[in-house]
């Protein structure tokens, strides 16, 4: 039996990773794909765990050889997915959790059937500003650039399947669980 698949997708400071964290701790068979990136390692970051760190050469060969299932340019550096580790997956009967941006999101949901896109929102700009600076690891003109790629990220909120206001994570957490159980009976 074939697993579902999952796409969730949220502005940076939504609080999706620590969401998509939690719900994959909650539901032993769901898996995340792994992404690739050319952007640098962060302080703890694990290749093969976190991302899988190309350098632009290696990812867009993997691009010239349709070997992603979506890719997109985001702050800078190259995101995406490789089709095989998803199909692979979903082979196994594990449900496929993507975490990933609203563009790669439109372009999972044109070459996949039975895509649930979920997308995570903050509560308020402000909220998303507070969450952002309290991470520290930005510097001011990136952190500009995040606030102005939130605001157009948010605008395709509506693209998604069901939408979460991260106001209260256990709150938020307990809706998620319960969307794939509702999408697991039907």
């Amino acid at each position: 039996m074939s697993g579902r698949l999952f796409v969730v997708s949220g502005p940076s400071g939504a609080g999706k990773s620590s969401l998509c964290r939690a719900w994959l701790a909650h539901d032993a068979n769901l898996k995340l794909s792994i992404s690739c990136t050319t952007r640098p390692p962060r302080p703890g970051d694990v290749d093969g765990e976190h991302y899988h760190f190309l350098s632009e050469a290696q990812f867009r060969r993997q691009v010239e050889q349709g070997e992603f299932l979506e890719w997109a340019s985001v702050h800078g550096n190259l995101y995406g997915t490789r089709r095989q580790d998803v199909e692979a997956l979903l082979a196994q009967g594990h449900d496929v959790l993507l975490e990933i941006d609203w563009q790669g999101a439109a372009q999972v949901a044109e070459k996949m059937d039975g895509v649930c896109r979920i997308f995570i929102l903050p509560p308020s700009m402000e909220e998303l500003q507070r969450r952002l600076v309290s991470r520290g690891h930005d510097s001011p003109q990136v952190m500009e650039a995040r606030l102005a790629a939130a605001e157009a990220e948010m605008a395709h909120a509506d693209e998604a399947h069901h939408r979460l206001i991260n106001d209260d994570f256990d709150q938020t957490l307990r809706r998620l669980l319960a969307l794939s159980k509702e999408e697991e009976n039907g």
